[in-house]
């Protein structure tokens, strides 16, 4: 390469790294829309509202939570997956759209692993398996049992086909050697009231949804799908503790954004994120829905995407589960 060509590509590298230091440093200049793909109210937009509240905060930026649900969350996703990859178009994935639906759906309107950018880990938080208080099962094990003994006979609820607690169930099913019919409902909400009323046998529900029942007396939580037990539920067993080593099913919030998105931008909002999660406050409003956080720069976030991807895959394929 002669010397002129060399100096006019040196200074257009020098270029593009200063332009992307000065975007960084002015950025955010103009609000920052996050996309929840769900509805208002449930796990997913909670935790996303306290994440924006907290960072609007601190660092004075403006965060405006955009629910876009539909599709099993892949509607809002594939907003984010094709907005401009400038930092101002966030998502709010989880696992059953950037882990579960790619194995799951046949024809996903977006590639999660080429078109979404891991950003920031949020949050996990596991699966409570409840039962009506008038079951007569007191335990895991007596659930198990009474499959086992008639096959399909016993109906499994679910929020909605492909959610954690549907391919939890699915996974506990396979490990266990039962089988249950599995009812979708188009989220928890009529699902845990049919369970109430017993027009279903068993769930697998987010704590936030569950809890208040549990406390009431309506619904007996017999497991929790965590490695650890949950403090607020300190009497309920693991899975695994159960008979079923390393049986873990847990419903994770990571922060995504469009592919191509700068790596200063990315390493800002995670930066913002991760600061957030060290907040005492933040913290003890995750642990009152039996959530916690998780932390990790933008590598660590992308190495935790693609292990749940190749986990829940493994899983959803060893089922044989499929939907168009």
């Amino acid at each position: 390469m002669n010397k002129p060509l060399l100096r006019s590509y040196f200074l257009m590298v020098v270029g593009i790294v200063m332009l992307g230091a000065v975007q960084a440093q002015a950025y955010p200049d103009k609000p920052i829309k996050l996309i929840v793909p769900y509805t208002p109210g449930g796990g997913t937009d909670t935790v996303a509202r306290m994440m924006a509240e907290k960072i609007s905060s601190d660092l004075k930026w403006t965060i405006m939570v955009d629910n876009k649900p539909g599709g099993g969350g892949n509607i809002g996703m594939d907003l984010v997956a094709k907005s401009k990859p400038d930092g101002y178009t966030l998502g709010m994935g989880q696992t059953s759209n950037l882990a579960i639906n790619p194995a799951l759906i046949s024809k996903m309107p977006f590639d999660a692993s080429n078109d979404l950018l891991p950003v920031a880990l949020v949050a996990e938080v596991p699966m409570v398996l409840v039962v009506s208080i008038d079951s007569p099962w007191k335990s895991l094990g007596d659930l198990i049992h009474a499959a086992k003994a008639k096959p399909d006979f016993y109906k499994q609820a679910t929020a909605g086909a492909g959610t954690v607690g549907h391919i939890g169930g699915e996974m506990l099913a396979n490990r266990a050697g039962y089988q249950v019919s599995f009812i979708p409902y188009k989220g928890a909400s009529p699902a845990i009231t049919d369970l109430i009323g017993g027009q279903t046998d068993f769930m697998f529900a987010t704590p936030q949804s569950v809890l208040g029942m549990i406390a009431g007396g309506k619904l007996r939580a017999l497991a929790v799908t965590s490695a650890n037990r949950v403090p607020m539920l300190a009497k309920i067993p693991t899975v695994s503790e159960e008979g079923y080593k390393g049986f873990e099913a847990s419903d994770w919030k990571v922060i995504v954004a469009p592919a191509g998105t700068p790596p200063e931008l990315v390493k800002r909002i995670n930066d913002a994120v991760q600061k957030a999660l060290k907040y005492p406050a933040l913290i003890a409003r995750l642990g009152e829905e039996a959530s916690s956080p998780l932390y990790g720069d933008p590598a660590a976030v992308a190495k935790y995407i693609r292990a749940e991807q190749q986990e829940w895959g493994a899983a959803i394929k060893a089922s044989g589960i499929k939907l168009e």
